[in-house]
């Protein structure tokens, strides 16, 4: 009897199908795909509605990343499909993944002080008001107009721009712009002694591991293409950001071209499941999640836009060219959304709606 209950133990682990670590992993993604089921119909949304030629996403759920592509890569002059680990043009992405960071580590290593004024490094700029805490949180109120502004050579932008002033609002009202980033790149640059960009390369994303972004892709044709300009052409490879074309390797605005495993590669970071404690330590790390501004207007860490839901922040961030990164780290969830919304041309207001619903979506079920 007991010989015979044996053998049908052995009869049925026999019969009972083994499980793959294949079939697990995509049985989790399908998990995954059912908790943010509508997020991802939304990011499908933006193709099929011809809002974006194509779409690369990753999306990270605790320790688990879903990730997909789909669309096209290019519509003129020709029809090109996406294909996987293409690089990205991330425009004001830029800002937070290279600058913000590459001036943080400064403050971490005392090299110099959020209260520091901008003009101690900047002599020629006249609004001495300003400070470092200004800029990271945009609340710097630069006012001024620049006639052909993207038009100037590199010799006529850089005066130019430090001839601008602080307006009256300045610390009470978040104003974003380009320009605050691109004083802190030339801050850096007056302390380390190096452009900013070669900085960010040097000290932001070969520490962090970010191994495939760069300012200078090596082979056009791993980048996802973006405007069609009247003079230039096609911009492949080459920075969409006119201001960033025109003052190359100091620029800290825009300028950096990644990958989606780069960009869920630092997400993850962000969120605490990777350390890197020799370049920013937890202490520093959690004041990304933290309102800096002066007036604490609630709406701006260093760099990102922070957000609430359900009692707890969140902290993202756009990118012109159609690109974005939101971080929960108290869910532990974070999106990157990877578009190319400018191709063939920038003129794609219709994206804009699009995009909030994808992150009030995104929030919705990161935190169901």
């Amino acid at each position: 009897m007991l010989t015979a209950f044996s053998d049908m133990i052995g009869l049925l682990k026999f019969d009972l199908p083994a499980i793959s670590n294949l079939e697990w992993r995509n049985g989790h993604e399908r998990i995954m795909s059912m908790k943010y089921n509508e997020t991802i119909a939304k990011m499908h949304q933006f193709v099929d509605d011809q809002i974006v030629p194509g779409v690369t996403y990753g999306i990270i759920n605790q320790h688990s990343v879903l990730s997909s592509y789909f669309g096209n890569q290019e519509l003129i002059p020709e029809t090109l499909p996406l294909e996987q680990g293409e690089l990205y043009d991330l425009a004001s992405l830029t800002k937070v993944v290279g600058t913000t960071n590459l001036i943080v580590r400064l403050l971490a290593l005392g090299k110099l002080s959020l209260d520091d004024s901008l003009s101690r490094y900047l002599p020629e700029w006249q609004s001495p008001q300003v400070t470092i805490r200004h800029l990271l949180t945009h609340t710097s109120d630069i006012v001024g107009y620049i006639p052909n502004r993207n038009q100037l050579p590199k010799d006529e932008l850089i005066p130019a721009l430090l001839n601008l002033k602080s307006g009256p609002d300045i610390g009470k009202v978040v104003h974003y712009q380009d320009y605050n980033f691109i004083f802190l790149g030339w801050i850096a640059s007056t302390i380390m002694g190096e452009p900013v960009q070669q900085l960010i390369s040097e000290y932001v994303l070969r520490p962090l591991e970010l191994r495939q972004a760069t300012f200078h892709p090596q082979n056009p044709l791993e980048v996802v293409p973006t405007e069609k300009l009247p003079h230039e052409g096609l911009l492949r490879g080459s920075v969409h950001d006119p201001k960033a074309r025109i003052l190359g390797v100091d620029c800290g605005s825009a300028g950096l071209f990644a990958t989606l495993t780069d960009l869920v590669h630092f997400s993850k970071w962000l969120l605490g499941q990777i350390s890197y404690p020799d370049f920013l330590s937890n202490t520093w790390l959690d004041q990304f999640f933290v309102d800096q501004t002066p007036d604490h207007t609630k709406n701006r860490s260093f760099g990102w836009i922070l957000r609430e839901y359900n009692g707890h922040p969140y902290i993202l961030h756009t990118g012109f060219t159609g690109t974005l990164i939101v971080i929960d780290r108290t869910a532990q969830q974070a999106l990157v959304f990877l578009s190319n919304r400018v191709h063939p041309n920038a003129l794609n207001k219709a994206f804009f709606p699009y995009r909030s619903e994808l992150i009030r979506t995104f929030i919705r079920e990161a935190n169901a």
